[in-house]
């Protein structure tokens, strides 16, 4: 831009603001502040969120003499990736990774399918005790799967159907140790979160004009080709985000994994993280023979294993992100 041109619009700036009696000048410092502490609240609350994990990184890269280097604070002095190497090891990652991936997938997409049908079924029909099954909804929003956890435990390790199990083999079943309990409760909208996804996707199909609908029974479409062929294909950025979500929470989840397979350690990587740090004891006392390694280098390899087990949930979201940032803005609250 020419020095003309901006001499010309601070002429006509000048202008306008004398014909205001100053309120153009006023109105526009107004603005710019603003600005400029909305960009500085930004600024504070990604630092807030991301110098964490810029930490970890940091940690993750430096030798163990490094920790103990006053003069170092965030670039380390010599670099390795030998944590990795160790914590690759001792999350025996190739097995455990697979079959997180595996269950957390698998659950995900049941949950995300029997969801949509839930939630469909709530915006849209009605059917006795609507009302009182929505609040049930909310309830397992709001009641601490805790809670019941022995209910889970005894239903599953007693397995059985109308009592068809223990007439055919005598006794129920135990399922303890294999991932169908994880595929039951998801198959069935009753797994980890399911209730917060059913509401979500129940607003979403409520924001959603009737007239879609009407003008497709005019055409004589039946209601699960109604469904099928012109709500699910709107209600894409919502399933991305109900499955992104279902992932992520799967793929962290402990309790669930402990409380179904208690063999876990060897396949599961979020209990295998929880028990990297007596996985580093044994490893230590084994190969160099001290007993009890520093708390420093500890905390190193832990920092390690994390950036390990949140890297695929970074990489995920990155990818879903623009379908996860459209159902935010698009779903409605009302009632």
């Amino acid at each position: 831009m020419s020095k003309l041109t901006l001499e010309r619009r601070a002429d006509s700036f000048l202008t306008r603001n004398r014909k205001s009696g100053g309120l153009l000048l006023k109105q526009s410092l107004r603005r710019k502040a603003g600005s400029l502490l909305r960009a500085l609240m930004l600024f504070g609350l990604c630092f807030l969120i991301l110098q964490p994990i810029l930490d970890k990184i940091s940690v993750s890269l430096m030798m163990e003499k490094d920790l103990y280097d006053t003069t170092i604070i965030v670039i380390p002095r010599n670099l390795t990736l030998e944590n990795y190497q160790l914590v690759s090891e001792l999350l025996n990652l190739n097995t455990s990774m697979f079959n997180t991936a595996f269950i957390s997938l698998v659950s995900a997409l049941l949950q995300v399918i029997a969801c949509t049908l839930a939630g469909y079924g709530f915006a849209r029909f009605d059917f006795p005790l609507k009302r009182l099954w929505f609040v049930c909804v909310i309830l397992v929003i709001v009641i601490p799967p805790q809670t019941i956890s022995s209910s889970l435990y005894l239903h599953f390790r007693y397995f059985d159907v109308l009592g068809i199990f223990t007439r055919l083999t005598g006794g129920p079943i135990n399922l303890k140790g294999s991932p169908l309990p994880y595929l039951a409760l998801s198959a069935t909208a009753m797994g980890l979160k399911n209730g917060l996804y059913i509401f979500m996707i129940r607003q979403y199909f409520r924001s959603v004009p009737l007239s879609l609908e009407e003008a497709a029974y005019v055409d004589g479409a039946s209601t699960f080709g109604t469904f099928m062929k012109v709500m699910l294909p709107q209600a894409v950025p919502i399933l991305v985000s109900c499955l992104l979500f279902a992932f992520v929470w799967q793929w962290t989840d402990v309790f669930y994994t402990r409380l179904f397979l208690p063999t876990a350690n060897t396949m599961y990587l979020s209990v295998r993280l929880s028990g990297l740090a007596e996985s580093l004891r044994t490893y230590v006392s084994t190969r160099r023979g001290i007993t009890s390694p520093p708390v420093g280098y500890v905390m190193q390899i832990i920092s390690t294993g994390v950036l390990v087990v949140i890297a695929p949930l970074l990489l995920l979201y990155l990818v879903a992100q623009r379908w996860f940032i459209e159902s935010i803005s698009s779903t409605g609250l009302k009632d």
